[in-house]
């Protein structure tokens, strides 16, 4: 079950710092029995790695009812695109040119079935060959090209490497963004190293097993 303290001691985190960081609860695996005290207070907004995992668990009733804002932080294959567009208010993890090219081919193929609003560049920050992300390098390409494509880039993502230290990370992909588009928003900082991020302007931390475990 959700730790409803731990919950309320990362919002009073946030709100200590004087920062408009916003909470993404990581709901992948796990079930709505797990997250059904957060649903109760009013917590809206959640993030999952699997468009069918997410498809059975928030169905349209339930994300009307409890107004859910719903984010996808897993890797998107292209396959799945019209089913991703149709179920998430955001997609974090734009990586790469031909997903673009189906977003935008879903986008005016189903029209106003299409729920997604945002979409953000998930950027391999620390430039790993098994993490999913655009490399530094083509990232101003991809970004272009997802501009050109009317595509609403609202930000930048990243997972810095394990065992390392993050604010390393977090500095560089604030200084990427501040040279891309200054108005960009950050998505960075999971359980274990969200009070990092929260350092270098976060606008969201994505907490899951800290809520859980």
């Amino acid at each position: 079950m959700a730790n409803i303290n731990v919950y309320q001691q990362i919002l009073q985190e946030i709100e200590s710092q004087s920062l408009n960081t916003q909470l993404l609860v990581v709901s992948k695996n796990r079930s709505l029995q797990e997250i059904s005290p957060l649903l109760e207070i009013g917590h809206k907004m959640f993030g999952e790695n699997k468009v069918q995992e997410a498809k059975l668990k928030f169905t349209d009733k339930m994300r009307a009812d409890y107004q859910i804002n719903l984010h996808l932080i897993g890797p998107l294959q292209t396959n799945k695109t019209e089913d991703a567009v149709q179920l998430f208010s955001t997609i974090q993890s734009i990586d790469r040119p031909k997903l673009v090219d189906a977003i935008i081919h879903a986008k005016k193929k189903l029209a106003n079935k299409v729920i997604t609003k945002n979409f953000y560049i998930q950027v391999n920050i620390g430039d790993e060959p098994q993490k999913a992300g655009v490399s530094i390098k083509e990232l101003e390409s991809l970004y272009h090209q997802c501009v050109q494509g009317e595509l609403p880039v609202e930000g930048l993502m990243c997972i810095p490497p394990a065992n390392q230290n993050p604010d390393t990370y977090f500095s560089l992909l604030l200084e990427l963004k501040n040279q891309i588009n200054p108005t960009l928003k950050l998505s960075m900082g999971m359980s274990q190293d969200y009070l990092n991020a929260l350092k270098y302007q976060s606008d969201i931390i994505r907490v899951g097993s800290l809520l859980f475990d």
